[in-house]
């Protein structure tokens, strides 16, 4: 059945008016019709099963009949990814979505190419992967900001994941042991510089961490690491 993430509070009764996007894809792409359902979440009230009441030239309008799935979201667990290349950074988002992060960071690093991004396609690209999914909640994007206003601004509960390429640290199994607020860092196409690796291994509550023997491209180590910290303490236990 087809899943749609939805601004409006849900409940028995409500009426749902859909945007443009949501209206077309409905309407035109999948050929719904009146009387069709559709499931619904908004990441605060559970999934809903919702009836389709009317189909206008541009807006569609769901009924929602009877919640589905009670509300959850799953672990504290954020990504903090180097701004890339378009396309890679995209398919960063779409994976850290499906893999159940809660928020996005892009972060400027001293080998950072580029120092901006669409973040509302970044969004809706989350979105997109979190309805397909099957989650009940959107991972946020937030707007990149630089690495060292980042951690100076660090909640020093939650603990720092930080992937180094060098290679001699615990492997991320052996480094991650405790549930709680953790952050993965991946680092940009270049790396990081010798300053950055310093002054990330100083932090209290950085963990250093290597993912193998090989050196990963940003999009293969986000997907790793978010894999490997799944299945260490997150819900893939």
């Amino acid at each position: 059945m087809i899943r749609l993430y939805v601004p409006h509070d849900l409940s028995a009764g409500a009426g749902l008016e859909l945007d443009d996007g949501q209206s077309r894809y409905l309407s035109a792409v999948m050929r719904q019709a009146v009387g069709d359902e559709v499931l619904v979440f908004n990441g605060r009230d559970g999934e809903w099963r919702a009836r389709i009441g009317k189909v206008g030239k541009r807006t569609v309008v769901l009924e929602a009949q009877v919640r589905t799935r009670a509300q959850e979201t799953g672990p504290d667990l954020d990504l903090v990814i180097a701004l890339v290349k378009r396309a890679r950074l995209e398919t960063i988002v779409e994976k850290a979505a499906e893999l159940g992060a809660r928020r996005v960071r892009p972060v400027i690093t001293e080998r950072t190419n580029a120092d901006h991004t669409r973040v509302d396609r970044l969004q809706a690209i989350a979105t997109e992967a979190s309805e397909q999914t099957g989650r009940l909640d959107v991972p946020q994007v937030l707007e990149p900001v630089k690495l060292e206003k980042l951690l100076a601004a660090w909640d020093v509960s939650r603990q720092l994941l930080f992937c180094d390429e060098a290679g001699d640290a615990a492997p991320v199994l052996g480094a991650v042991k405790a549930s709680g607020p953790w952050a993965v860092l991946i680092g940009p196409e270049g790396g990081f510089s010798a300053k950055e690796r310093e002054g990330l291994r100083a932090l209290p509550y950085a963990v250093a961490a290597t993912l193998g023997p090989r050196i990963l491209r940003a999009d293969t180590a986000a997907i790793s690491a978010l894999t490997l910290w799944q299945a260490a303490v997150g819900d893939w236990r």
